[in-house]
């Protein structure tokens, strides 16, 4: 593989984000962490304010990896865009619908015995149709599952991405006409990255479309620029676009998301750049968290449902017991985030195999709601 799809770098940088998010969770679903928080109320704060944001670290790295490979020197170096979406949508889907059906079981099978508002209600055939499709956002749906708005956005994002560079192939075949030094697909994710910071990224109504974060995705694709960039002054003057980028959206409204993704962008550039770093192995436990860190990421809040489940029942008021329960249903979950990778995720998967699932995700939720009724 190529370095900016394997390094160690990034897969650790991506480790690190993941333990955050999945952190973030235990933290904002209890009742494990409503118990907890009366012996560490400061950390169990910080895990549901902040730990958050590790969503905008995922956002700048999607966006530099997919330059990495879409357009490493700012022009598509593909054919076939919409089979490129395709695979795509396939990669995301089969370990995605596969996560749902093991969250939809686990809440049924927890449901008599755990009422907590973090089990969502029996779902309906639209519902499971429009998660099936990546639509349950655009089309007002709760989500089934903590996190699986994400995977809708990451789709949209690249989709997006794809079609822009391809219109700008089509319409200029010269590398350097816009500026000079730039291609139409550099100038066109600027100016949408810009529109994002500067504009849909401050109208919550947006944050289920690709636009309200393409600010984000478009720094990481601006990082991946300055990276591949021959000359340091041209690593120069990407960064310092994006340092006037962010300062730009920040003095028209502080938002900490768009201040930690300026910083990690950046970060990134610095990184990749220095030698040292770049060629750095990283630590493996870590690195490899980063490499299964979309199937953790998809599979984590089944695990966190059901240890909060259990010891919600046998120990309710335990302040050890929650103290425990919490780093267990961490470990768990990279367990089976592991097992989601090399039994799912990893294989290559084919649309029949999507289509499967996505069957599979519908007449299960059915099935649930079914059994549920007769109760």
């Amino acid at each position: 593989m190529s370095q900016a799809s394997r390094s160690a770098l990034l897969d650790c940088t991506k480790g690190l984000a993941c333990a955050a998010i999945v952190w973030h969770h235990l933290a904002f679903y209890g009742p494990m962490s409503d118990v907890a928080r009366a012996e560490i109320p400061e950390l169990i704060d910080w895990l549901y304010e902040y730990a958050r944001m590790a969503v905008q670290i995922f956002l700048v790295l999607g966006g530099y990896l997919a330059a990495a490979s879409l357009a490493p020197q700012g022009q598509a170096r593909f054919d076939a865009p919409w089979l490129r979406i395709g695979r795509r949508f396939v990669r995301l889907i089969v370990p995605y619908a596969v996560a749902l059906v093991v969250v939809m079981l686990v809440s049924e099978v927890v449901r008599p015995w755990f009422d907590h508002e973090s089990i969502s209600a029996e779902p309906d055939l639209w519902q499971l149709i429009t998660h099936a499709l990546l639509l349950q956002g655009i089309a007002g749906e709760e989500s089934l599952s903590a996190g699986v708005w994400y995977v809708s956005i990451d789709f949209q994002l690249f989709a997006l991405t794809v079609l822009l560079l391809v219109l700008a192939r089509g319409l200029s075949h010269r590398p350097a006409a816009w500026p000079p030094g730039w291609t139409l697909s550099q100038l066109l994710v600027v100016l949408l990255a810009a529109a994002s910071l500067l504009g849909f990224n401050r109208d919550a109504d947006w944050d289920d479309w690709a636009l309200y974060f393409f600010g984000a995705y478009g720094l990481g694709m601006m990082a991946c620029w300055a990276v591949q960039a021959p000359k340091r002054a041209a690593a120069w003057a990407w960064s310092l676009l994006m340092v006037g980028l962010v300062m730009l959206a920040l003095a028209l409204q502080w938002r900490d998301r768009i201040a930690l993704a300026g910083a990690t962008a950046l970060a990134l550039v610095a990184a990749m750049r220095s030698p040292s770093l770049a060629q750095w192995q990283g630590w493996r436990p870590l690195g490899r968290l980063g490499q299964i860190s979309y199937s953790v990421f998809l599979v984590h809040f089944a695990v966190c449902l059901l240890m909060n489940a259990v010891v919600h029942y046998f120990w309710p008021d335990s302040v050890v017991a929650a103290l425990w329960g919490m780093p267990i249903a961490f470990v768990l979950s990279i367990a089976a985030g592991y097992g989601l990778y090399e039994r799912v995720e990893r294989p290559v998967s084919t649309w029949q195999v999507a289509l499967r699932w996505q069957a599979g995700l519908v007449g299960a939720g059915m099935l649930a709601a079914a059994v549920a009724a007769l109760h």
